[in-house]
């Protein structure tokens, strides 16, 4: 058997685990969803979630990780073999999420040369550029691949010496280039009208929609739900400070999704360019904000785009060890065979989403495979991961356990412990399934129902063979 890995340091672990929770969702979904939410008032609001419960759920993932040093499935079935569905779920999100965010990672990385190739050159042509990309059959595909490829390298070559060292790495970098984007974009004429469109809440602006739309991208932009942190927790030594580390990793991903929205707000509003861009803001507005600059243009739009694909690295990682971890732990594989075969599926989903964006491959309910495995998990899978495990840790574990745990056996000092239990018991659940619940609703309503009711049914089928999982 394996001899199973484990971080070399904190730091390590601290940069692992904060380019896991940093990802497209903050770089990329955080500036449009504050932007379609009225700005100030969603970030205020978002804040708040933040601080209650993403910080709550990534302790609750760290600790059940570490408590028997296994990850997402065996977390679960170590306690009650009932609760396997729950770390399969984990893992399927994982699996899910990697058949199509490769795709997009490598369109990230194409961009990066796109930029140094001219793509600056014809702004009126820049949202052509990208929809000619994305329809193309083989362009999207080989820098999916390569994309892919930087995945396996690093996480094949273990904890400590590919996910860690690349952490070390690849955080700095990514937190680098965004302070410098931001300062270019703080020194242009008008940018303070960005930055009291960011931070000075209208609070006339906020309604139910704000504030789901808030719990929503909080709880999602930590990669909470998916197994993520429940895996990397179960590689942590028992001495390690849980309670810091995830206050620690909290502060950074937000950093970054704020630091995002430094980078653009203040040089949209320089260039009059209207915040409410949407999904299309990093592909389409982003160069033509960056094509307004003139020359410099071109260096910062290519160091946003490798922020960009540095960010989505680490998060791309950090879901396919969930399954990497998952084949080893219970499944007996090496590394190696494990790392090659969950990549290799994955690919093959990633083909699918990929094509499915040019109108080929199969439709599922009318819906390509791109955006089936989004809605399954965006929509479905996390939220539901993420209320099971906060009824897991309040319900069916045994509380004193769980403040030894977290607690060290008293030797880290976490004075809310009760608070914290409190909402974790009671709170996040509930609020957790209205999020759920909207999810599904908005599905529906987007005429998604037949892909809703399947991800449901899915739920329900593992509920109900877990035991023999």
């Amino acid at each position: 058997m394996e001899k199973r890995d484990s971080w070399g340091s904190r730091l390590g672990f601290i940069m692992a685990a904060a380019g896991s929770a940093v990802g497209l969702g903050n770089i990329w979904k955080f500036p449009y969803t504050a932007g379609s939410n009225g700005g100030g008032a969603f970030v205020l609001i978002y804040l708040i979630f933040v601080v209650f419960i993403g910080f709550s759920i990534m302790l609750t993932e760290f600790a059940v990780g570490r408590r028997k040093n296994l990850a997402a499935v065996g977390a679960f079935k170590s306690v009650d073999k009932r609760w396997t569905f729950a770390g399969v779920i984990g893992v399927l999100s994982g699996f899910l999420i990697m058949g199509f965010y490769p795709v997009v990672g490598g369109w990230a990385l194409a961009y990066v040369f796109k930029t140094f190739t001219g793509l600056l050159s014809a702004p009126d042509a820049i949202g052509d550029v990208f929809g000619g990309f994305i329809t193309n059959a083989w362009q999207p595909l080989l820098w999916m691949l390569a994309f892919l490829l930087m995945n396996v390298v690093i996480v094949a070559r273990g904890v400590s010496t590919g996910i860690e060292q690349a952490g070390k790495i690849l955080m700095p970098i990514l937190f680098g280039i965004l302070i410098i984007i931001s300062i270019k974009g703080l020194t242009l004429p008008g940018a303070a009208a960005g930055m009291e469109f960011l931070f000075k809440p209208d609070f006339s602006a906020i309604n139910m929609s704000v504030i789901l739309a808030a719990l929503g991208q909080a709880f999602f932009s930590l990669s909470l739900g998916m197994g993520c942190m429940i895996t990397y927790g179960s590689y942590l030594k028992k001495s390690e400070n849980l309670v810091s580390n995830a206050a620690i990793v909290t502060g950074m991903d937000t950093g970054v999704a704020l630091l995002a929205g430094i980078a653009m707000f203040p040089a949209m509003f320089a260039f009059g360019i209207e915040p409410t861009a949407g999904p299309g803001l990093v592909f389409v507005v982003v160069p033509h904000l960056f094509a307004e600059m003139g020359g410099v243009g071109v260096l910062f739009a290519g160091l946003f785009f490798i922020a960009l694909t540095v960010a989505a690295l680490t998060s791309s990682v950090s879901l396919l060890e969930v399954v990497v971890a998952y084949l080893i732990d219970e499944r007996k594989f090496t590394r190696r065979n494990a790392v090659l075969a969950s990549s290799g599926v994955m690919a093959l989903l990633c083909v699918l989403a990929s094509l499915s964006l040019g109108g080929v491959g199969p439709m599922l309910f009318g819906t390509g495979a791109f955006d089936v495995f989004d809605l399954l998990t965006d929509k479905i899978f996390l939220a539901v991961g993420g209320a099971l495990l906060a009824v897991f840790a309040g319900w069916r574990l045994n509380k004193e356990e769980l403040k030894n745990e977290i607690t060290n056996n008293g030797e880290v000092k976490f004075g809310i412990f009760g608070l914290w239990y409190g909402l974790v018991k009671f709170v996040i659940p509930v609020v957790i399934a209205i999020v759920a619940i909207g999810g599904i609703l908005d599905g529906f309503e987007a005429g998604k129902g037949p892909i809703m009711l399947i991800g449901l049914g899915i739920i329900a089928l593992f509920a109900a063979i877990s035991k023999k999982l």
